[in-house]
């Protein structure tokens, strides 16, 4: 049940990072949700039907969620990877689709786009999380569980 120990230190790194953004956000300023929320608008127009200040306390909700279950050892490296993978893959997804945020027909960040950019190794690091496992045969603990 608890993570490979080669599993820690990514899940301490991205956990700790993700957790401590989420705690910044839960109390953030109305200027701070109104810019969050209209970069997320764009790339989500569906969210423009949600109040900025709820925007920001769902995503600190995310955050903190999504934080909290990397850093606890009891949740599996399978469901920690998947609130990963999802958390980071809609903000490379957001960056995708802020033109803004990269070169023009390229992948590459503009300078304005370097910060989002980079949570690719979110992405990288959930879906590493997520395949953990997969075409191992079971253990004899597991066996019991069932």
């Amino acid at each position: 049940m608890f993570p490979h120990l080669r599993d820690i230190p990514t899940r301490a790194a991205a956990g700790a990072y993700i957790l401590h953004a989420g705690l910044e956000k839960w109390n953030g300023s109305e200027d701070r949700a109104k810019a969050l929320h209209g970069m997320a608008t764009g790339a989500y127009p569906f969210l423009e039907k949600v109040a900025p200040a709820t925007f920001l306390k769902a995503l600190a909700a995310a955050e903190i969620g999504t934080g909290a279950a990397l850093l606890t050892p009891v949740v599996s490296n399978r469901m920690a990877g998947t609130f990963l993978t999802a958390f980071a893959g809609s903000l490379v997804t957001m960056y995708m689709r802020t033109p803004a945020l990269h070169k023009p027909g390229s992948v590459w960040p503009t300078q304005q786009g370097t910060g989002i950019s980079k949570d690719v190794w979110m992405l990288g690091i959930g879906l590493g999380l997520l395949v953990d496992g997969i075409g191992q045969a079971p253990k004899a603990s597991d066996k019991q569980a069932r």
